[in-house]
């Protein structure tokens, strides 16, 4: 079997013809491709006249040898996929997983295909309930300090543009994305160079995870929080966890604890460093979202093609590095909406979110500056966490201390001017917004790189810097700003402790957490072979 990259085939191209531009990539006959499949598709939208889908495919072919040896975008392929093999494992009391964010959720179904039936504690709702209290809360109602787009069934990512890429490549990474079309998710994030889900897929495809745990033994706490750990001579004991309905406390005896804790969970870091557990910082990132219309997105991308309709919403990328500090555009959000993200009270966080269709008026991206732990004053190990506070309380404050949003025109904030909001641009977050100068929020070095990098986007995506543009803030939660140390067998400095996840400081996004959840499994259960 033979892999064959950098197949262009015009974007207007219907699937059943892609094999007429691999036979002419292999300079053969189609009768010689015995079998072709679909590895990777990835648009390229450079040159608005000769938009295509470039294009990885594997095939069996006559003469592959020779092919390779003659064609140099041919090679050998592997066709291996990932297999999870533990099974029948015995542990002393089911393993706890707090969190069923991706890292947990995936670390859950893992162990319990191993046969552990894991216990899922998590702050938040089950999914339907929790879209429930976030759909209120953004249409004006109270916040849930324990049920928001932070916490609950999904972690953060369940209010997001669902987006499945990593920076790493792992074999790992296919079988998540399979797991997720087996639960329910489009079938195209299998070949998509970007896949994404969209929030209203992820919803499905978590509930329908969840049910699987369930059936293989495995059971979930929802409105529960983990309020402590039980550690004896640096050995897990067990946790102590309280209902966050009726306040019932109780403790459950574990002697494998993971915690997938998610980025947000202040609370718990300070309760794991005063138990003792070693941390230390890490750089994060701050900032705002931009939001454009998404006709213009696509006019910037397509040209004169934008109107086609068989091209996929439009998305971008940037970044640049003034004066050295790193700035870029994350989770861009195609066809989609700025989200209320807040999960304690008096504190404003934006997110993006779309969904799978990616058809909402506007299209959003954070743009964000590096923040460095040399930037946070003293030495406290979660400065940065504080430091993310305090923005977040002064957006509050500034937006009316009603969870509306600061909102400016981007031609107002290059011009350190509060203005007003009369745009072509509408803003999309919940429950609303009000005018404000973010450059009286965010602090000196945020405010003036990002308005630099402004500039240098605007030479790279021409246009980007549009006038009536609206930044809306702040963009606080798109990492942890401190990193809970733990060994290559994954296990803190607290034995039988396994932290994972973004909230733990190892990964970045959907994907990179799920598979973290997935190693932990693996180390889980070797860890226990042995014993």
């Amino acid at each position: 079997m033979i892999k064959i990259n950098n197949v262009k085939i015009p974007y207007k191209t219907k699937e059943e013809s892609y094999i007429n531009y691999v036979a002419k990539k292999l300079r053969c006959s189609i009768s010689a491709i015995k079998e072709l499949t679909l590895i990777r598709r990835s648009l390229d939208a450079r040159k608005s006249n000769e938009i295509c889908y470039v294009c990885t495919f594997s095939a069996i072919t006559a003469n592959e040898n020779k092919l390779i040896k003659k064609i140099g975008d041919v090679s050998h392929f592997d066709n291996s996929k990932y297999e999870f093999a533990a099974k029948d494992i015995s542990c002393e009391n089911p393993p706890v997983i707090v969190g069923s964010g991706p890292a947990g959720i995936f670390c859950a179904l893992m162990l319990a295909r191993a046969g552990l039936n894991p216990i899922v504690v998590e702050r938040g709702e089950d999914v339907d309930s929790r879209k429930i209290s976030v759909n209120e809360f953004w249409n004006g109602g109270i916040l849930n300090p324990n049920s928001n787009v932070q916490f609950g069934e999904g972690g953060a990512g369940t209010f997001s543009d669902g987006k499945l890429t990593c920076g790493v490549n792992d074999i790992r990474m296919d079988f998540v994305k399979q797991e997720f079309v087996n639960h329910g998710a489009p079938q195209d994030i299998l070949t998509n160079a970007k896949p994404h889900i969209g929030t209203d897929y992820l919803a499905k495809t978590i509930k329908a995870i969840r049910k699987e745990i369930i059936s293989l033994g495995g059971s979930f706490m929802f409105n529960h929080l983990m309020t402590d750990i039980d550690v004896s001579d640096s050995s897990l004991k067990g946790i102590f966890i309280k209902n966050t309905i009726d306040g019932n406390e109780l403790s459950i005896p574990c002697s494998v604890l993971v915690c997938a804790i998610g980025h947000s969970s202040r609370e718990t870091y300070e309760m794991m460093l005063k138990k003792g557990f070693e941390m230390e910082r890490k750089p994060f990132s701050v900032g705002v979202r931009i939001e454009h219309k998404r006709e213009y997105i696509n006019k910037l991308r397509y040209k004169e093609a934008f109107e086609d309709t068989s091209l996929p919403t439009a998305d971008y990328k940037l970044s640049c590095h003034p004066d050295g500090r790193g700035t870029y555009t994350f989770c861009m959000c195609p066809g989609g909406k700025v989200v209320a993200g807040a999960s304690e009270v008096g504190g404003v966080v934006t997110n993006g979110m779309s969904d799978f269709g990616r058809l909402d008026n506007n299209s959003n991206s954070a743009v964000l500056v590096s923040v460095t732990p040399e930037d946070i004053n003293g030495d406290n190990v979660l400065g940065g966490m504080y430091f993310q506070r305090d923005l977040e309380q002064k957006a509050f404050a500034a937006g009316g201390s009603n969870y509306f949003a600061p909102c400016q025109k981007l031609s107002d904030f290059l011009a350190e001017k509060k203005g007003d909001l009369s745009s072509e641009v509408k803003a999309s977050y919940k429950p609303g917004v009000s005018p404000v100068d973010m450059n009286s929020i965010l602090p000196d070095f945020v405010s003036i790189t990002m308005k630099k990098a402004f500039l240098e986007f605007d030479k790279k995506m021409k246009g980007f810097t549009l006038d009536d543009a609206l930044l809306t803030g702040v963009e606080t939660r798109s990492s942890s700003p401190v990193r809970i140390k733990r060994n290559e067998n994954f296990q803190s400095n607290i034995k039988n402790v396994y932290p994972i996840g973004e909230g733990a400081g190892y990964a970045g996004g959907i994907m990179s957490s799920a598979v973290d959840g997935i190693k932990c499994a693996e180390k889980i259960c070797q860890h226990l072979a042995i014993c």
